[in-house]
């Protein structure tokens, strides 16, 4: 698997190689967030991915998510991490942080996190500035730490795909300590 399958692939609760929006669901659910973001969630991701990775031409009511295809679904307006086939580019990761990490050189502060969405937004391209906005404020509302510093191994773990299990893992533990 590709890095951004395997991204993907974390949602995939019953591994059958498709992502449903109840899955997506269910897997935000696991990593923590509330209800109301993880339906949203559920629903967009998938209405705004589902068609592209499909393999044929037949839209799904279901709006399923076929992770063999997820390449076929980036967005422009993107860092281009992920290339074209979905492979991890650990020249334009560390470009991330060479370029927007102004305060301290391996993590990122809010508002160079928005400088740097700012920055690769496509002339024109109005529906990639709000997808990478959206993944953003994701991966921020996540893994953002104490301070409010968004730090490059979370970053990486997103990429990777390890950051949704350890998320899922310190949930588990939270709710099992409040039991």
């Amino acid at each position: 698997m590709t890095p951004l399958q395997k991204h993907v692939a974390f949602f995939d609760s019953n591994k059958d190689g498709i992502v449903y929006p109840w899955e997506t669901y269910k897997g935000f659910r696991a990593v923590g967030f509330g209800v109301m973001k993880s339906l949203a969630a559920g629903v967009l991701i998938n209405v705004a991915l589902s068609y592209s990775t499909l393999p044929g031409r037949m839209p799904s009511l279901l709006f399923p998510i076929y992770i063999n295809n997820i390449h076929k679904a980036k967005h422009g307006s993107d860092t281009d991490v992920y290339d074209k086939e979905g492979n991890f580019d650990s020249h334009k990761f560390e470009a991330i942080f060479s370029k927007y990490a102004c305060t301290q050189k391996d993590r990122l502060t809010r508002s160079e996190l928005d400088s740097m969405l700012k920055s690769n937004r496509e002339p024109k391209n109005v529906p990639g500035w709000i997808a990478s906005k959206v993944e953003w404020d994701f991966l921020y509302d996540l893994a953002k730490d104490d301070k409010g510093f968004l730090e490059k191994e979370a970053i990486r773990g997103v990429y990777d795909g390890t950051l949704f299990e350890l998320y899922e893992k310190k949930n588990c533990d939270k709710s099992i300590l409040k039991k």
